[in-house]
């Protein structure tokens, strides 16, 4: 039995960037989670501890602060790319670089230019590829929208068995923290805009959508982005059932018309679902 080396990469996770573009009084604030990982010619490293072709997690910690100083931070799927083929085109033995980035939101108080608030909604989120071959991938994304409707909302069909004691619903509260991720077809998209189309179709399809499933609605929700936006081309959501449960109050003489709910945080249904283009490009190493 011979035993090998599998596949394996290394970089430094989690790095911690915060630019402020000073406008005269008017400040801007970009802050994010940067994280590299570096594949390649790393065998004699694990194998006989030669470092050679090592580039330190510290160098590419640096590197993120260098670029962020030199190029900016615009759309974080251009500064993920930026960063993916500098690691591939300046080290041979580099064959492949992932940068994910995590935006945190944050809104001006008051009148001020430069007073801030931590947004507490969604995070946008991006994962770029490239490989020293040129082909390169962008993975954008948001986590954390938490959305809720009052009505609108149905249940009932199911299959059942000696365990199901679910009751039938044809009117329920329906809410979820939407995590979605969705592939473009290229690298030179409007990052930006398409970031807010397929942001606000999803907002519209929840809202809009008579759900019988959180199924139904996952697959209208993605169907909707991908109409919004002809960039994407594959979108990924995970949604979270975050149940809500009337409250009993017939103990204390009151009735309860559908006004006070239990909003239980596990255990919890677990959506997922990936909605895609017939003519979607192979996907290759986006999703890794």
């Amino acid at each position: 039995m011979a035993i090998v080396l599998g596949p394996n990469r290394y970089g430094k996770a989690e790095t911690r960037l915060v630019r402020v573009v000073r406008d005269g009084d008017v400040h801007h604030v970009k802050d994010l989670n940067v994280s590299t990982a570096l594949s390649g010619a790393m065998r004699e490293a694990h194998l006989t501890g030669d470092n050679a072709a090592v580039l330190p997690t510290d160098s590419q910690k640096n590197t993120v602060y260098a670029f962020a100083r030199e190029h900016g931070v615009a759309q974080i799927e251009d500064f993920a790319l930026l960063l993916a083929r500098h690691f591939t085109g300046t080290h041979d033995t580099i064959h492949h670089a992932r940068v994910a980035i995590e935006e945190y939101a944050w809104d001006r108080i008051g009148g001020t230019g430069h007073s801030f608030a931590r947004n507490g909604g969604e995070v946008r989120t991006c994962v770029a590829h490239h490989d020293r071959d040129g082909r390169a991938s962008v993975v954008s994304g948001l986590t954390g929208l938490v959305v809720m409707k009052t009505t609108g909302s149905e249940f009932h069909g199911f299959a059942t068995d000696p365990y199901t004691t679910l009751k039938p619903t044809t009117d329920r509260v329906l809410a979820t923290a939407v995590d979605a991720r969705w592939r473009h077809t290229g690298t030179s998209a409007d990052f930006g805009a398409s970031y807010a189309l397929v942001r606000d179709a999803l907002l519209e399809a929840f809202a809009g959508t008579h759900s019988l499933s959180l199924q139904q609605t996952l697959y209208a929700m993605g169907e909707r982005a991908l109409a919004a936006c002809p960039d994407v081309c594959e979108i990924r959501l995970a949604l979270p059932n975050r149940h809500h449960f009337l409250v009993d109050l017939s103990p204390f003489g009151l009735d309860n018309p559908d006004e006070v709910y239990y909003a239980a945080d596990r255990p919890y249904g677990l959506i997922e679902g990936t909605v895609t283009r017939d003519d979607a490009p192979d996907a290759g190493f986006a999703w890794e």
